[in-house]
């Protein structure tokens, strides 16, 4: 695979212009009207989706969700490692033949460039699955190309690239979803309750959030090794800096297990966006604070000294909103703890995680409360209802047919990875910062806001968004 399939580039100043005039019949890409639009006597009246990046999340997770979904077609895949490609392939394939009973045979498109999925006009979603720093490109790609999205999380590699992306889709008009499927009543219908409970004051005013999480472990070898046959590490890279191969860098053989690119601040910011994408959303949620962020920050961290991995391990942080409300994270159980005038509700996954290799609590202590009468009080008519998604995945098929907004769209989405990196920075620069989330940028530290942003690999990024001529 190579890049000289792409004919053009815009960069960030022109694709802003163009998505600001509303357009999504960008150059490249023909108007795209969906055959679900068209009712039952369309000659088909499924949704056809590509799955972009075919690695642990994707076939343990995003796929076998999806399947579940009648009205969906997975039509295509793409992988910049055409292994991890040809196993995505086979497991779609499997699946269909195994539904079918063998009936008719299944032929699932490969694209080794997903710029060439997005092209085709007969796709009307894509699922992205990719890794953290290659979520905020396509996203916007895919957008400027019509096509409706579910992102893996986190949003962005940057608070920049996320600005970029929410708007893009936004402007777009494509219905967006983040894989954030804590939301959602399956498999942990316990934060919805919870989060309730708290809007509804059943533990009086919320004064503190108190968030914990696990930690990545220090380690990897960097030693220099060779380029696997079939894999396009350059294209891998991205925007990101160039630096040798090495497998504990990229990842491993086995495309269930971890990669080590999820320990590398080259790729991400370890888990403060990993699982704190996830947790902050919930609290969010509970703090009716999900289309802002905290407006003061500080923090401490340990970081690595030896070994390839760089990511924060041990770490404490505060976050202060304008509600009044302290968001405390660190050494606390793996969860969210919410406490107010009249007691405390703690939320969790318990011993339910997504794939294999999520951490977990160990336990189904996954919902507790001071008084264990709060967790049965039931929610009146009158009072506060949250969104209800029975599945992450469904609800995104759902509102596509519907064309409603689904329980995680792409502001929101993007609010809860920008109070992640809002923290990440405060790590990195000591002393106490302060936030202004309208303008999305510290006030008075030259030092912090340069964290906001990254330099680009060109051709790759955000500010080089790439499309091809039809």
């Amino acid at each position: 695979m190579t890049n000289s399939g792409r004919s053009s580039f815009i960069n960030r100043r022109d694709f802003v212009k163009t998505a600001a005039a509303g357009s999504v019949a960008f150059s490249g890409f023909p108007s795209i009207v969906p055959s679900f639009v068209l009712g039952k006597n369309a000659p088909s009246n499924q949704i056809n989706i590509g799955q972009i990046g075919c690695g642990r999340i994707a076939q343990t997770h995003d796929l076998p969700e999806t399947f579940k979904n009648k009205n969906v077609r997975i039509v295509g895949v793409s992988d910049v490692d055409r292994s991890r490609q040809q196993g995505c392939k086979r497991l779609v394939e499997g699946w269909y033949a195994k539904r079918d009973g063998g009936s008719r045979s299944v032929d699932i498109k490969e694209y080794d460039d997903y710029h060439d999925m997005l092209a085709n006009k007969d796709i009307d979603a894509v699922i992205i699955s990719t890794p953290d720093h290659w979520h905020a490109q396509p996203a916007i790609e895919a957008a400027l190309a019509g096509k409706h999205i579910y992102l893996q999380k986190p949003t962005s590699l940057t608070i920049e690239e996320g600005r970029q992306m929410s708007d893009a889709v936004q402007k777009a008009g494509v219905v967006f979803q983040l894989g954030s499927q804590q939301r959602s009543m399956s498999p942990w219908p316990q934060f919805k309750k919870a989060c309730e409970l708290v809007r509804n004051g059943r533990i009086g005013k919320i004064h503190t959030v108190k968030i914990g999480l696990p930690f990545d472990p220090a380690g990897g070898v960097s030693t220099e090794m060779p380029i696997p046959e079939g894999f396009n590490y350059d294209m891998w890279l991205g925007s990101t800096p160039y630096v040798p191969y090495t497998i504990d860098r990229v990842h491993p053989e086995n495309p269930h297990d971890r990669g080590g690119w999820l320990r590398l601040e080259q790729f991400g910011a370890g888990m403060i966006t990993g699982w704190g994408v996830h947790h902050i959303d919930i609290a969010h949620w509970g703090m009716d604070t999900e289309l802002t962020g905290p407006i003061e920050v500080e923090a401490t961290a340990e970081f690595p000294t030896t070994g390839l991995w760089n990511v924060h391990g041990k770490y404490e942080a505060r976050a202060r909103y304008k509600n009044g409300v302290e968001m405390l994270m660190g050494d606390y159980p793996n969860g969210v703890r919410f406490e107010g005038s009249d007691g405390w509700i703690f939320v969790s996954r318990g011993n339910v995680g997504v794939t294999a290799s999520d951490p977990t609590s160990g336990d189904n202590k996954a919902f507790q409360a001071s008084d264990p009468k709060i967790l049965g009080s039931e929610i009146g008519q009158n009072e506060i209802h949250l969104y209800a998604s029975p599945e992450q995945h469904q609800n995104w098929v759902e509102c596509i047919v519907d064309k409603k907004e689904t329980i995680s769209p792409v502001e929101v989405a993007h609010r809860s990875c920008s109070a992640c990196l809002v923290l990440h920075a405060a790590m990195k620069v000591p002393g106490k910062l302060y936030w202004d989330p309208k303008k999305e940028e510290f006030k008075d530290n030259v030092e912090a806001n340069k964290l906001l942003s990254r330099p680009q690999r060109y051709p790759y990024g955000t500010n080089y968004v790439q499309y091809k001529k039809g």
